[in-house]
């Protein structure tokens, strides 16, 4: 079988993380988390939450249940945790609108696009698709990697390679845009140059460290 060859016109590519970059749904997660967790008799705060950034669903579950005190929980009972919080979740997304998009964030993807650059979401969310229905940015992508096509969660770099091989481009043209540090890590896995805007500005790990969106036209 012939190998596929990269796309090596295109000289930049960049994979945005969706949370925390392009939207904002964090109290979203957090709220949804904590419903579960209450329903479970299980302590949650705002600090336990900020280990969840980037984290699968999967893995996310697990550090919750670090403060369960119950019988042990069988598989069945974790999917049904997982689906609870989910349902929570989404009904908090269907709310979200084209308004949850800073403007600044929408000219930057519409620059990028004019200069040829290639765009693509990587994401550990498995709602990424329709938070992007919601907010009117599912145009402004090439490629969307995502929680659906991943089965390792950051910081492994498999949902960046994997928008890296959706753009059909090789990973070391390719810059990533991430909020966690554990995004940063997979970023820096994947052999990819790695952004930080928020906490993970101030990651030891980051290449370029920025305060606002736009800062990315400037790289």
């Amino acid at each position: 079988m012939k190998a596929e060859v990269k796309n090596t016109e295109v000289k930049n590519a960049w994979i945005f993380d969706l949370d925390g970059v392009l939207v904002f749904t964090d109290r979203y997660h957090y709220l949804a988390w904590k419903e579960m967790a209450d329903s479970m008799g299980i302590y949650f705060d705002e600090e336990i939450n900020n280990r969840l950034r980037g984290v699968s669903r999967r893995d996310s579950l697990e550090i919750i249940l670090e403060r369960y005190e119950g019988a042990p929980l069988s598989e069945e009972k974790k999917e049904e945790l997982m689906e609870q919080k989910n349902n929570i979740y989404r009904g908090y997304l269907e709310t979200m609108t084209p308004s949850d998009v800073a403007e600044e964030v929408r000219s930057t993807l519409k620059t990028l696009r004019k200069r040829g650059d290639l765009l693509a979401i990587g994401s550990s969310s498995k709602n990424t698709k329709l938070i992007l229905e919601k907010v009117n940015l599912t145009d402004a992508f090439d490629a969307i990697s995502d929680g659906t096509n991943i089965t390792k969660s950051k910081p492994d770099p498999e949902v960046f390679l994997k928008a890296a091989e959706f753009l059909n481009v090789s990973p070391e043209i390719c810059t990533v845009i991430e909020d966690a540090p554990s995004g940063i890590r997979a970023a820096k896995a994947a052999g990819m140059r790695a952004v930080g805007i928020g906490e993970a500005a101030g990651f030891e790990e980051t290449d370029c460290p920025i305060d606002h969106f736009e800062e990315i036209l400037t790289l």
